[in-house]
């Protein structure tokens, strides 16, 4: 099934136009299990406290919105456990035509053994720093530009502890309003700070605006949970879980194939149960003409006009050889 998954993306990566670029997201997530299922364990659970869950690992490529890669991991798993490998599948499966990848992830996966994985393939990364003791010494004597009326940037080489070699450090500071609430990012003194480990060549300014692309990975996962069935765990083996993840992500991604080559730009971005409401739930009527059961289907033109175009889109494209 893994194999499957490969040769899909491989496939449709390049439709309906070619790429050159990937950008990877790489992130985790809970999945709560209510009963005895082999390697669940107890871990950070923020809305079940003290749950029994799985912490599946996803990347995703951000421009395409295909699911690249999963594992399924045990819930008390830390962020990063299993990155180094994970990446290494995603990177196998890159189609060989592909001259850059990126990658952006939290502070979760800041650490060495995942830097050294990317830089060892050559990747342009932008991952959020992890708030050690060394880097906030190094903070508040920074001399900061103004980028806009709010926040002020730097950039500085740091190595952080265990590292073999000093890495690109990228920081965004505010100054925190005495009115102001308790703010959510990290604060040091009367400033909040965001600060992120890159060795892509652009700006302090062109590193933030490129990570914070990586918001739409948060609907993108909710999506995956509520309208693909990753909330629910179907067997107490792990293996046939981690299989049933693998057929969630061939089901995620023949519709995000789906949507790219066979519907509109403004329909790409709509959610499964969007589609279906709009696409596949077409209202009708069942009537009973000489007692014989008849599903009569409202006349649309624009729908007709859609079916049509779908289709002719569909033969475009060639099946996968065997």
């Amino acid at each position: 099934m893994h194999m499957v998954n490969d040769r899909l993306l491989q496939k449709f990566i390049h439709l309906p136009d070619h790429r050159s670029r990937l950008i990877f997201d790489l992130d985790s997530t809970v999945v709560t299990v209510f009963g005895h299922q082999e390697h669940a364990a107890v871990g950070y659970n923020p809305r079940y406290r003290g749950k029994r869950s799985y912490n599946p690992l996803l990347c995703i490529e951000a421009n395409s919105s295909y699911l690249w890669d999963t594992e399924l991991r045990a819930g008390n798993a830390s962020t990063w456990e299993g990155s180094p490998e994970l990446l290494d599948t995603c990177f196998v499966n890159v189609p060989p035509d592909i001259r850059e990848i990126r990658l952006r992830a939290d502070s979760g996966f800041g650490f060495n053994p995942v830097l050294e994985a990317l830089e060892q393939r050559s990747v342009h990364y932008a991952v959020v720093a992890r708030m050690t003791s060394g880097l906030r010494r190094c903070l508040q004597s920074l001399h900061y530009h103004p980028v806009n009326s709010d926040w002020e940037m730097a950039e500085f080489d740091h190595r952080s502890h265990g590292w073999p070699h000093a890495r690109r450090f990228c920081v965004a500071r505010r100054f925190i309003a005495s009115e102001e609430a308790q703010p959510t990012l990290f604060s040091l003194g009367r400033h909040v700070y965001r600060v992120w480990i890159t060795n892509m060549n652009l700006t302090p300014a062109g590193i933030w605006h490129f990570y914070d692309g990586r918001a739409a990975m948060e609907p993108r996962i909710g999506e995956l949970r509520e309208n693909y069935a990753l909330r629910k765990i179907p067997t107490r083996s792990f293996a046939a879980n981690a299989l049933y993840l693998e057929i969630l992500r061939l089901a995620y991604n023949l519709v995000t194939a789906f949507q790219r080559n066979c519907l509109d730009t403004s329909w790409q971005n709509l959610t499964l149960s969007t589609l279906r409401y709009k696409l596949f739930l077409l209202p009708g009527e069942l009537i009973r003409p000489q007692n014989r059961p008849v599903l009569r289907l409202r006349q649309s033109s624009l729908l007709q006009h859609l079916a049509d175009d779908i289709l002719r889109k569909i033969k475009r494209v060639r099946p996968l050889r065997s």
